[in-house]
């Protein structure tokens, strides 16, 4: 586990912290007798995230409003942030996993890989404070905010939303196509359970999504 302190750029002063957020729950199931997973450690972590990039998106963007800082933060730790982290750290190499999730691809697994992450954050919180936590995540995350941001994928966001209650179904419906065929315009709407939630033109029907999907995040913001 030193290879991925030194990926860090932090020694652990308590090394049960990071031997427990590389324990998924599989593992520590089949190894009774007090042995924790990740999981209490990924619930602190998604917190200390969500803070920390909300502070660094307040100090940074000085003249965005409410809820384009709310949308940038959820593009900056959404799963697939996360999971781009972990590949980065080569996480799942140091995963501790049950018998089933190893041989089912667990060290791959999106989910069990950007939930590591959080647990990870945890620890290093837990371990040395605040200072620590925001240096590493700031290294490993924020310093790619830019580019994060210029490849915000507004379907995305706007679906990783809407899933934080259950049973919520988004479709896209293209309403109209204008124009001659080298150059289309098209006019999507992006609607939640049936009802429109809002719409969105584009050169591309890719784009218009896109136009549909962020018209509704800022709806929803409002």
């Amino acid at each position: 586990m030193e290879s991925l302190e030194k990926k860090l750029r932090y020694s652990f002063r308590n090394r049960e912290l990071l031997s427990e957020a590389l324990n998924h729950s599989s593992y520590a199931n089949e190894h009774r007798g007090g042995l924790g997973s990740n999981e209490r450690l990924e619930f602190l972590g998604d917190s200390v995230l969500g803070f920390v990039a909300a502070e660094f998106l307040f100090k940074t963007y000085h003249d965005l409003p409410e809820g384009d800082l709310t949308r940038m933060r959820a593009s900056l730790v959404c799963e697939q942030s996360l999971y781009e982290v972990a590949k980065a750290l080569d996480l799942g190499r140091y995963l501790k996993l049950g018998r089933g999730e190893e041989t089912g691809g667990g060290r791959e697994r999106q989910s069990i890989l950007a939930d590591a992450v959080e647990a990870l954050f945890a620890a290093i919180y837990l371990d040395g404070g605040i200072e620590e936590v925001r240096s590493v995540i700031w290294q490993v995350l924020l310093s790619k905010a830019p580019a994060a941001e210029e490849r915000r994928d507004y379907k995305t966001t706007l679906q990783e939303v809407v899933q934080r209650k259950s049973g919520q179904v988004l479709t896209y419906h293209m309403l109209s196509q204008s124009g001659p065929d080298h150059d289309k315009t098209f006019l999507f709407d992006v609607r939640l359970n049936g009802a429109s939630i809002g719409q969105g033109e584009g050169r591309s029907k890719k784009e218009a999504e896109q136009a549909a999907a962020r018209d509704a995040l800022e709806r929803m913001s409002r």
